[in-house]
This record gives C-alpha cells, sequence and structure tokens, in this order.
C-alpha cells in the first residue's frame, strides 16, 4: 500500500513536470515564431524606410532644382521686362514729340506721318512682346507654385509614412527585447 502510494505520488509528480516541460517547449516554440516574425518585419520596415528616405531625397533634389530654375526664368524675365518697358517708352516719347511736332501745323505731315505710322508699329509690336512674356511668366510660375504644393503634400506624407515606421520599428526592437527576455526565462525554467 506504502509502495502504492509512493507510486502514486511519483506518477503524479512526473505527470505534472511533463506537462510543464510540455508547456514550456510550446512556450519557447510560440516564442521563437514570434521573434522571428518581428525581426522579418522589422527588416521589411527598415527597408522601406530606406526606400522612402531615398525617395525623400530625390524630391528634395528636384525641388532644388525647380527653385533654381524658376530664379533663373524670373531673373530673365525682369531683365527682359525693364527693357521692353524702357523701349516702350522711348518709343511713346518718341511718339508724342512727333504728333506734337506735326500738330503745330508745319506742313510736312505726310513725311511725319510714315514715321509716326512705323512708330506706332514697333509700339503695338513691344506691347504685344511684353505681353507674352509677362504671361509666360504668370504661366511658369503657376505651374511652379503648383508643383511646389505638390512636392510638399509629397515630402509631408512620406515624413509622416518615415515617422510612423520608425516608431513601429523601435516597437517591434522593445517586443522583441522582452520575447528574448521571456524565452530566456522559460528556457531556463525547462533546462
Amino acid at each position: 500500500e506504502e509502495e502504492a502510494a509512493q507510486k502514486a505520488f511519483c506518477d503524479k509528480g512526473l505527470k505534472e513536470a511533463n506537462e510543464k516541460k510540455d508547456a514550456a517547449t510550446t512556450a519557447i516554440e510560440k516564442l521563437n515564431v514570434k521573434i522571428e516574425q518581428g525581426l522579418a518585419k522589422s527588416t521589411k520596415l527598415k527597408e522601406e524606410v530606406t526606400v522612402l528616405q531615398g525617395e525623400l531625397a530625390k524630391l528634395m533634389s528636384a525641388q532644388q532644382q525647380m527653385d533654381a530654375m524658376r530664379k533663373k526664368e524670373n531673373a530673365i524675365f525682369v531683365e527682359a521686362n525693364a527693357e521692353l518697358q524702357k523701349g516702350l517708352k522711348g518709343i511713346q516719347t518718341a511718339l508724342k514729340v512727333l504728333r506734337d511736332y506735326y500738330a503745330a501745323g508745319d506742313g510736312a505731315q505726310g513725311a511725319g506721318g510714315g514715321i509716326i505710322s512705323l512708330l506706332e508699329v514697333c509700339e503695338s509690336d513691344i506691347s504685344k512682346e511684353l505681353a507674352e512674356i509677362t504671361a509666360a511668366e504668370e504661366d511658369a510660375q503657376s505651374t511652379y507654385d503648383a508643383e511646389t504644393k505638390e512636392n510638399a503634400i509629397m515630402k509631408a506624407a512620406k515624413d509622416k509614412d518615415v515617422e510612423y515606421k520608425l516608431k513601429e520599428i523601435a516597437s517591434l526592437e522593445k517586443a522583441g527585447t522582452e520575447h528574448d527576455a521571456d524565452l530566456s526565462a522559460v528556457q531556463e525554467e525547462l533546462d
């Protein structure tokens, strides 16, 4: 009877030990899977962050090139506009002087009329060119503003994406450290 009681006690102890061993083995397997999944996801996120940072660098480089090109275009416009304005003002002054002179009635209307007509054509041509370069400048500025705004929106979105991915990587690494500690504790208990 005493031996039967001892055997029952041993069988119960062995059963509990085997259950604990099985539970620890299962826990280790689950923790290993979690660690591997976390590492895989973290690695993938790091690759995505690298790609996003590369895209951000290209975007900023393209924006800097656009800024430089826009600055050059504007400088050319400012110079051409000033020259055309000066030329237009000179022609308008010449027309006024000639009209006043021939309006005084010296009788040389024929010769003066031809010169005035020629100057009026020049005035019209310069005014037309001035309007064209002004319209082109406004279009270029409008396009530049739209692209700059679009780039700013893309940059903000990519910056946020990088920020969230970095936070997730940090979270995964923290969880991985916790899983490693748990794994060590369970492995120690199993050993």
